[in-house]
């Protein structure tokens, strides 16, 4: 099967029982309104559990100075959400976070109100170290889910670079000491559960695909598709959109190409004094932040779309342009392996390679229209097994404490 197989309990009666709704407490140290792939997770899980008829509370950072606790709508469901006082970490462009003595006490009172059937923490950092500490005491159910990688963080830290190794070392260690407190440890990719498996003491991680809903988006096979090339995602240094502009400014002129980059971050003053530099500013468009609807039409109206980041746990940019039917172009790094099939469905290049993502791009343009297609219908093909009912279906599992055999998103069926 290719979602979640639960452990049979015996009896004649092959009907499902009814299941009582469960009470699910997922902790987040970002939630939207923050845009990145951590948040944007957690928010497609909230709102696929209340459309399943869970009663989901969430524990995030206030997403400004004020705090409480009220309804908000993600994802087109509505959810109790318990926003924590907050304060800018202002090396970072937008991260907010709460002081962790601060967190402990809150979520003693919110654990004593709610009491949830399962705690689901998605960082181990602040708000998943208080609440795993405080749910282990009163016996509640914990799974972990991580999304973090220590070195995207650096850069925010402030730490000289003589000090930045011990401190991954101990990020690692504090990630160990959270996660050990989780009955089930999952993380997006089979890549990313052997990396925290690595650098940990955990072992038995789940790879469960962060999930995509890919009927809400519209591919297009229209052959008046111009050459537009586009990457979306956090404009910071780990995303590597240096070697994207690099690589852009290498192809032919009489292609006629463009550039559009969707984000933002810290380094977008940069990456527009450097597109001045390689002489393309009049062909890239820096878009900003846009809206899902927004979004939508511009992964249509697009050509191919670029990811050069080398620290994707599974990103779910790439797996949207999949599902709006492009061929990707991306490093071969991390779990971008696992979405992009090397001449199936894109290309890989070696990271940091500016000839070599410059000759994959300068592919996808040239190639006829039924090559294209070719690889489109690929890419719709392997974004099936990234559906987010097959993730859902296996959070309920370990939720309720069933066994559970991880989701192949190699699979395509259904």
């Amino acid at each position: 099967m290719s979602k979640a197989s639960v452990t049979p309990t015996g009896g004649r009666d092959k009907t499902p029982a009814p299941r009582r709704p469960l009470t699910v407490l997922i902790g987040c140290d970002t939630f939207g309104p923050d845009v990145n792939g951590a948040a944007k997770f957690a928010e497609r899980l909230a709102a696929g559990l209340v459309e399943r008829g869970h009663n989901v509370h969430v524990v995030a950072p206030a997403a400004g100075r004020k705090f409480g606790t009220w309804t908000e709508v993600h994802e087109s469901q509505p959810m109790t959400v318990h926003r924590l006082k907050s304060w800018r970490w202002y090396p970072h462009d937008w991260l907010r976070f709460a002081l962790p003595w601060q967190v402990r006490a809150n979520a003693r009172r919110i654990l004593d109100e709610v009491k949830p059937d399962v705690v689901h923490f998605q960082s181990h950092i602040i708000v998943g170290g208080a609440l795993s500490s405080e749910a282990q005491k009163r016996g509640i159910r914990i799974i972990g889910t991580n999304h973090f990688m220590p070195e995207n963080l650096l850069e925010f830290t402030l730490l000289p670079e003589a000090f930045q190794t011990a401190a991954i070392r101990t990020a690692w260690k504090a990630a160990s000491r959270t996660f050990g407190r989780a009955e089930a440890v999952t993380t997006p990719t089979r890549r990313a559960a052997d990396f925290l498996e690595e650098y940990t003491d955990l072992s038995d991680v789940h790879a469960i695909s962060c999930g995509i809903d890919a009927h809400r988006y519209k591919p297009n096979f229209s052959a008046d598709v111009p050459n537009k090339i586009l990457f979306v995602g956090r404009i910071t240094g780990e995303k590597k959109i240096d070697v994207l502009l690099k690589a852009f400014a290498k192809l032919p002129a009489e292609l006629q190409a463009t550039l559009e980059i969707v984000g933002g971050g810290d380094q977008l003053n940069n990456l527009k004094n450097l597109a001045g530099v390689l002489g393309i500013k009049d062909r890239v468009k820096f878009a900003g932040y846009v809206t899902d609807e927004q979004l939508k039409v511009t992964l249509s109206g697009s050509k191919v779309f670029a990811m050069p980041s080398i620290a994707e746990l599974q990103s779910i940019a790439t797996m949207e342009a999949m599902a709006s039917g492009l061929p990707i172009v991306g490093a071969n790094a991390m779990a971008l392996p696992h979405l992009i099939h090397d001449g199936e469905n894109g290309f890989l290049f070696a990271p940091g390679d500016v000839d070599g993502m410059a000759e994959k791009l300068e592919r996808v343009l040239t190639m006829n229209k039924d090559e294209r297609d070719r690889l489109k219908n690929n890419s719709l093909r392997y974004i099936r097994g990234h559906d987010i009912t097959r993730t859902l279906d296996t959070f309920e599992a370990l939720y309720r404490g069933e066994t559970v055999v991880d989701p192949d998103p190699e699979s395509t069926e259904g």
